[in-house]
């Protein structure tokens, strides 16, 4: 897999702001990866929200947080998550096209 390219912004508003773009081989391989990190939502009301997408083969994720310590548990949370959905594909294979 490719590297992630990630930016972190606190917007005028306070509230920090952070972007992660994941590239995949394949718009297949990405659409597989956000069906498997999608369903995982933030077990903590307010202070922090995520929002998934894909751009072709790239997966998107944003986030934007309150305080720095939520957004730092959110984000390497995800990070343990796509590691382990990365391991999974890894391990299996290129999908077969539908």
């Amino acid at each position: 897999m490719a590297e992630a390219a990630s930016e972190a912004v606190a917007n005028g508003g306070n509230r920090l702001q952070f972007d992660l773009s994941v590239p995949f081989p394949s718009v297949l391989e990405a659409q597989i990866a956000l069906g498997s990190l999608m369903p995982d939502s933030e077990p903590r009301k307010g202070g922090i929200s995520k929002a998934l997408s894909l751009r072709g083969s790239e997966l998107r994720v944003h986030w934007e947080a309150d305080e720095g310590r939520i957004l730092r548990v959110s984000v390497s949370s995800f990070l343990d998550h796509l590691a382990l959905v990365l391991q999974t594909m890894d391990r299996f294979g290129p999908p077969l096209a539908r």
